[in-house]
């Protein structure tokens, strides 16, 4: 009854279809509105969506209250707070040709006895974003929500550079647009959170969406967020009659607008418009959906109203979805830098969006596993975000005969190790840490300076002693010559010396600096400095439980789950072993803390900001000799923030609780003070 004609349904078909349509239309817009994490494109949500609506025109009787077309935007988040649009924030309704934009402006223009013109604008590919201002000074920010409430996110939007803060004018105002991630920041993250083992996001949209909702705004802040905006509420009050004039209006004050809108008086003007903007899609900076034409005269916007869910003065023009049909020839298994082991499609290859296709990221096994991928499949490809390649879904249709579910690897393709998935993560990972593919990023981390500190080891170095096979693991750093290194380009007899001196002064360092720079999973410099000063040496740890391990103050099941899963790899064993032999210390020789009395004995002290003086570990460290508790986050046990330059946040929430501040000034004085 999928494809059975409306008209040609009888009323329990109809019944039967309409509850079908608006339980699957309702679990998508879940997955998209809430979880931002749709299952699928947005054509085939549109597709199914206009095939309720068919239905319910042909049945009035079976309009729900649940249904899809009388709801607009989704649940709220639980963990954020709730905020009410007075005047609310609708949907848009939307057409998918030239034809039925037609058929949409002869309605509107019938109604009406005047002529229409209409503002015509990009619809950018993000979420809505309301902003209020009082006295010119931005006082809260939400998202659309269900349209009468939407989340308080007004610490986020802070981070948002293009959001202007004070306005030029002492303004009572709120305005309204869309929040959106670039393409570059979206592909930017997509490819960080892969390396992270994570889930990927499916378009810009939903990345855009997850970022501006997070209840940490740091984390915001470093998701490049921008916007346009390009509504006024109450424009009468600021002598504004057409939405052309808000937008310049907007523009005036510092808001961000989208440069491409036009006034069209007709429909000719409409379709270059959209032939042109589609034309430029691909090499736009930002995603777009559509193209979105409202009634330009806001008093005629005003006459026209809305329904429940959608305004009658604007439509969407939906762009056709860009897919290209391909063939998939093989699937490759390769190791990135952190270990995580990512599938590759190798394709026919295909024409699409302006660039020949062969391959695309099938991201994990899931990814697979959920689109039943094999090879030998006829594939739908498109572009996340107009730049990823990657593929829709199979057309189960033309699937050989004879073909079977891809075999997801077991072992490492790059060293043999067997694979792992770490703490439930999406990603198949190889923690061999003598796997060749990794090996250059961990000699990287391993020579920082808040691992060994091995000064002058940095990665053009680490490159060269690759090119030239003198290195396979860290162990080998210490088996270094002076003829060895003498192969390296521009090196001379200074630089030899510096760096094996380097390298022979880092053995002697504690062994938690070793512990940090192994790379083990999740344990950072502070997790392998309580875990050395509890099991005393890494032999001893890496024979403990992980119960022995996650029971140390601090540190939990996942850390624990992560070290025992590195160490009992052959790998791991075996670079221990060449680490011992080459005289590297594997015990923690760190002063404990000594001091009971003194400006820091027994305080717990969070450290946030720049210094100039030291670097935040050297800090914590000095304040550790004299006492200190060293924690990450403020809170009221905290009993000291140290603050450098551009403390932010952490600033803001200790005055906040009365907590005592020193900047580095006092800092350096007190420190000096007790250590005399």
């Amino acid at each position: 009854m999928a494809d059975k004609p409306v008209a040609q349904c009888s009323q329990a078909e109809a019944a039967a279809a309409v509850a079908a349509l608006v339980n699957q239309l309702n679990t998508w817009r879940q997955e998209y509105y809430t979880n931002d994490a749709p299952s699928v494109e947005d054509h085939v949500y549109d597709a199914n969506y206009r095939r309720l609506q068919e239905f319910e025109a042909a049945f009035p009787a079976l309009v729900a209250s649940d249904s899809p077309t009388q709801q607009v935007g989704g649940a709220l988040a639980e963990d954020l707070p709730k905020v009410p649009h007075p005047i609310p924030m609708l949907s848009m309704g939307d057409v998918f040709s030239l034809a039925e934009l037609q058929d949409w402006a002869s309605r509107l223009e019938a109604g009406v006895e005047q002529a229409v013109a209409y503002n015509v604008e990009l619809k950018i590919d993000g979420l809505s974003l309301a902003l209020v201002y009082e006295k010119g000074r931005l006082v809260q920010g939400s998202t659309r929500g269900d349209g009468n409430i939407g989340e308080d996110v007004t610490k986020n939007v802070r981070t948002i550079p293009d959001i202007p803060q004070t306005l030029p004018e002492p303004l009572d105002l709120e305005v309204r647009g869309e929040c959106y991630m670039p393409k570059a920041a979206f592909a930017k993250l997509n490819a960080q959170r892969e390396a992270q083992g994570q889930s990927i996001f499916a378009n810009p949209r939903n990345a855009a969406a997850g970022s501006l909702r997070q209840l940490d705004a740091q984390v915001t802040k470093q998701r490049q967020l921008a916007t346009f905006m390009y509504t006024v509420i109450a424009p009468d009050q600021y002598g504004i009659t057409t939405q052309h004039e808000a937008l310049a209006f907007l523009q005036r004050l510092g808001f961000a607008t989208n440069p491409t809108s036009v006034v069209a008086a007709d429909l000719a003007t409409i379709d270059a418009y959209i032939t042109a903007q589609t034309a430029d899609r691909d090499a736009l900076a930002y995603g777009i959906d559509g193209i979105v034409v409202k009634v330009n005269d806001l008093a005629l916007q005003a006459q026209l109203g809305n329904t429940v869910k959608v305004p009658r003065w604007e439509i969407a023009y939906k762009f056709p979805p860009e897919e290209a049909q391909t063939v998939i020839q093989a699937i490759e298994w390769t190791v990135g830098r952190t270990g995580v082991v990512t599938p590759t499609a190798v394709m026919t290859p295909v024409s699409l969006a302006g660039t020949t296709v062969a391959r695309a990221t099938l991201h994990n096994e899931d990814q697979i596993k959920a689109k039943d991928i094999r090879i030998g499949d006829t594939v739908m490809l498109h572009k996340a975000g107009d730049i990823i390649p990657e593929v829709s879904r199979v057309v189960l249709a033309k699937r050989p005969a004879d073909s079977l579910p891809v075999t997801i690897p077991t072992n490492c393709p790059s060293c043999g190790e067997a694979l792992v998935h770490l703490d439930e993560e999406v990603a198949l990972r190889c923690i061999n840490p003598r796997c060749p593919a990794q090996v250059a990023s961990q000699l990287t981390h391993f020579a920082s300076r808040n691992a060994m500190n091995i000064d002058g080891l940095g990665p053009k170095i680490i490159a060269q002693l690759l090119a030239k096979d003198l290195v396979q693991d860290v162990a080998d750093l210490y088996q270094l010559t002076a003829a060895q290194l003498a192969e390296l380009d521009k090196f001379k007899e200074k630089s030899i010396n510096n760096l094996l001196n380097a390298i022979d002064k880092s053995r002697q360092n504690s062994a938690e600096r070793l512990l940090f720079g192994l790379g083990i999973r999740h344990v950072g410099g502070k997790a392998a400095k309580l875990l050395l000063a509890h099991f005393g040496d890494v032999p001893t740890l890496s024979q403990a439980s992980a119960e022995a391990i996650a029971a140390v103050p601090g540190i939990g099941p996942i850390i624990a789950d992560s070290a025992v899963a590195w160490f009992a790899t052959p790998g791991a064993k075996q670079l221990l072993a060449e680490l011992t032999q080459a005289g590297v210390n594997l015990a923690y020789t760190s002063a404990q803390p000594t001091a009971t009395s003194g400006a820091f004995a027994g305080k717990t002290v969070v450290i946030t900001g720049k210094f100039t003086a030291f670097s935040r570990p050297e800090l914590a460290r000095q304040l550790e000799a004299l006492g200190a508790k060293v924690t990450g986050s403020v809170s009221k046990k905290t009993d000291l923030l140290a603050a450098g330059e551009a403390a932010g946040s952490k600033l803001a929430k200790a005055q906040a609780l009365a907590i005592p501040v020193m900047n580095e000034a006092q800092l350096l004085e007190t420190i000096q003070s007790e250590e005399k």
